[in-house]
This record gives structure tokens, C-alpha cells and sequence, in this order.
């Protein structure tokens, strides 16, 4: 597969390339929350990840009762995994396809429509007892298909082939959210469709992320730091992806597999190495990047926790933590952050006030899966991981709130 190593940049001048679409896409009147997709699916995602937080807690500790037909435990890892994610991904996918095509991007009715499906389906999930989880299933499910659809077209108009393999993944992505619907109903619990979730999730961060980690660095390495470069994309990074799959399958079907668990922890050893060639220890001046590279190295940390999970020697949710908390966490942070600077015409670097958004993620995700691998001290880092949680989320809405709710600047 082939993505674009520039999706989040802002486009360029009018003549240059393909994105003589984006100048005309400008003059857009209507409500700016819908000009581009990054805007209502970044903050209202932002938002959306710190209630259910916010929520959890209290669930967690039995404070609170929820009215949906999930367990507490369902509904907080679907929420955060198809819930959540799918509108950080949305955010992404939509504001980078018109780069990759040249064609104007989905703005408008279109998208508040996409938006009103998502949150439908999260009132969906979360009253499922009293609506019903057929009906949940439909609506919730509806988004990603809505998704899967609008890229597709999107990509196929523009002829963007090499792009297309994303869209697999979305549906992927679907079919994990269509069997955790099915399993909470026919089993009371969803172990499959977890795991089929987490899976496209990490392959979704291995894809893209390893285009535009190192194309960012080198991008800005070659201005502000000259001397080693990260080693651009090549067939190692390929044999990593496609042994990670592998992997991946392995882990959603035998999770308890010795096979597996071998499988994991090479992979784990291969993104150690393919993180390292991305010259990420020359990005300390600038945190806008830093934190890509922090945030990728979840990814490793997961598969080789994975593995000791595997064999026997740590709990499964220790590398699903590290997988969402950490990679999926971050990196969703990082991304929007960057993207919303980059859409909205500021400068490409990070402020105080970024830092802490990227701080509090770092400390979320490191005292979650410290709470598993330490249970003597669970109840403290639990309270502190949902703390830096909520602080990271709600820090991105109220410091990015306005950028996403007005108008670019020139």
C-alpha cells in the first residue's frame, strides 16, 4: 500500500501540483465548523473522548450506571475504539483525500450529515437498552459505512488508486464494529471484535504513520537541523507491515498462541528498528514532531507486550492499552494538532499550552499500563491515567476550539 507523505500539510499555492481545488474550496460560506472535515470531527471527537472518561470512572467504580445493553467495560472500549477513533480517522482521512486527488473536499450538508451519524450512533450505544441492538448496530455501523463509501468515491473519481488499500482498512474497521455489536449480543461480551479493531488500528498507524513521520522530519531536519535524515520508505518498512499483519491475525485469532506470541515480538523488534531510522532523536527543539515519534513508539511497546501477554506473563489488556492509550492516543493527538495548525494557517511549531495537551497524553498512556503491570498501585494510576486523559482531550478543545471554529487565516 501507498499513502501520501504529505496528507496533513496545508496545500499549496494555487497552480501547484493538484490542489488547485483547496484555493476555491476557501471561498466556502456556510458555517465554518463544516468547512473541512478536521474541524467537527477533531474537536467534537476531542470532546466526545474526555466525557466518556469522564463517564467511565465513576462506571468503573460502580458510582454510576449506564443504560445500554453493553457491559461498562464494552461500552468504554467501544466508545473509545469505534467511537472515538473513527471520528479522529474520519478527520484525517477526509482532509487528506483532496490532497491526494485534487478534488474539493466534503464540506457542508454532507458533512454535518457524517457528523450526525456519528453522534447518532454514540446516543445509539450508550441508551441501547431502551433503543434497542439492532438499532444501535445499524446506526453505529451506518458511519463507517457512510466513510467507507464517500472515500471510495472520492479516490475513485480522482483516479488514486495507490490510496484505495485505506479504504480496506475502514472496512475492516466495520467489520470489527458489525462482530463487537453481534458478540455483546449473542455472547455478553466482545473479545473478537476488539481485537479485530485494535488490529486495523495499529496497521492504519503503521501504514500512514511510517509515510509521514519521516517525511515531516525530514522536511524540517533539512531546514532547521541539518546532518542525519530519516531513511525514507522502503522495503524494510514493507517486510515490517506485512510480518505485523501477520502477527496481527495471529492475535485476533489465537491470542494464547505461543506461535503468536513469537510472531509479536518480532514484529515488535522490526518497529523498534524502523522507528530508530526516522532520526527522531535529532527532533528535540521541535515537540510538534517529537511527539510523533513518542507516540509511534507505543506501537513496538504493544507488540512486545503482547507477547509476554502471550506467553503467560502479563495480562492482554496491558498491550491493548499500550496499542489505544499510547499509539492510537497520541498519535490521534499529534496528528490533530498539526493538522489544525497547519489548516488553519499558523505557524508549524508547538506551544506551551500544546506541550501540556502532549504531556498529559504521555503520562495517560504510561500510568494506564503501568496500573496493569502493577496492581498493588491500579487504584492511583487508573485515577491519574483518566486525569491526564480528560486534561489531554478537553486541553486539545479548549486550546484548539477556536482555531477549528473560525476562519483560516491568510
Amino acid at each position: 500500500m501507498t499513502v501520501s507523505a504529505r496528507p496533513m500539510e496545508p496545500a499549496p499555492a494555487p497552480g501547484a501540483g493538484r490542489s488547485d481545488a483547496v484555493p476555491r474550496a476557501r471561498h466556502y460560506q456556510g458555517l465554518q465548523l463544516f468547512a473541512n472535515s478536521f474541524r467537527p470531527f477533531f474537536l467534537l471527537g476531542a470532546i466526545y473522548a474526555a466525557i466518556v472518561m469522564l463517564v467511565w470512572l465513576p462506571v468503573f467504580y460502580g458510582e454510576v450506571s449506564l443504560t445500554s445493553a453493553f457491559a461498562p467495560r464494552d461500552w468504554h472500549v467501544h466508545e473509545m475504539l469505534y467511537g472515538y477513533l473513527p471520528a479522529a480517522i474520519t478527520g484525517f482521512l477526509f482532509t487528506a483525500i483532496p490532497n491526494w486527488t485534487g478534488r474539493l473536499p466534503i464540506r457542508g450538508l454532507p458533512l454535518a450529515t457524517l457528523v450526525a451519524v456519528w453522534g447518532a450512533g454514540r446516543l445509539e450505544v450508550t441508551f441501547s437498552a431502551e433503543s434497542g441492538w439492532l438499532t444501535a448496530l445499524l446506526v453505529d455501523a451506518g458511519f463507517l459505512a457512510l466513510v467507507a463509501a464517500a472515500a471510495a468515491r472520492e479516490i475513485l473519481a480522482g483516479s488514486n488508486w495507490r490510496n484505495l488499500p485505506v479504504v480496506m482498512l475502514i472496512l475492516l474497521l466495520l467489520a470489527g464494529n458489525v462482530a463487537f455489536h453481534l458478540e455483546v449480543h449473542l455472547r455478553g461480551n466482545a473479545d473478537y471484535g476488539l481485537r479485530i479493531g485494535i488490529s486495523v488500528v495499529v496497521l492504519l498507524i503503521a501504514l500512514i504513520g511510517g509515510r509521514v513521520i519521516p517525511s515531516f522530519t525530514r522536511n524540517w531536519l533539512v531546514k532547521e537541523n541539518p546532518g542525519r535524515l530519516p531513511v525514507p520508505f522502503g522495503r524494510f518498512d514493507m517486510i515490517t507491515i506485512a510480518v505485523s499483519a501477520v502477527a496481527l491475525v495471529a492475535f485476533i485469532v489465537r491470542p494464547d498462541s505461543q506461535v503468536t506470541a513469537a510472531a509479536l515480538a518480532l514484529a515488535g523488534l522490526l518497529h523498534v528498528v524502523r522507528l530508530s531510522r526516522w532520526a527522531g532523536d535529532r527532533t528535540l527543539r521541535e515537540r510538534l514532531l517529537l511527539i510523533l515519534h513518542v507516540g509511534y513508539g507505543f506501537v513496538p511497546l504493544g507488540f512486545v507486550l503482547g507477547a509476554a501477554a502471550s506467553f503467560g506473563v502479563l495480562p492482554a489488556s496491558a498491550a491493548s492499552h499500550a496499542w489505544m492509550a499510547g499509539a492510537a492516543g497520541t498519535m490521534t493527538l499529534a496528528v490533530m494538532t498539526r493538522a489544525t495548525l497547519g489548516h488553519t494557517g499558523q505557524q508549524l511549531t508547538a506551544s506551551r499550552p500544546t506541550q501540556a495537551i502532549y504531556a498529559a497524553i504521555v503520562v495517560a498512556a504510561l500510568a494506564r499500563i503501568c496500573a496493569i503491570i502493577d496492581p498493588a498501585y491500579s487504584d492511583a494510576l487508573l485515577h491519574l491515567a483518566g486525569l491526564a486523559w480528560v486534561a489531554a482531550f478537553a486541553g486539545f478543545a479548549v486550546v484548539y476550539g477556536p482555531l477549528l471554529l473560525g476562519r483560516r487565516r491568510a
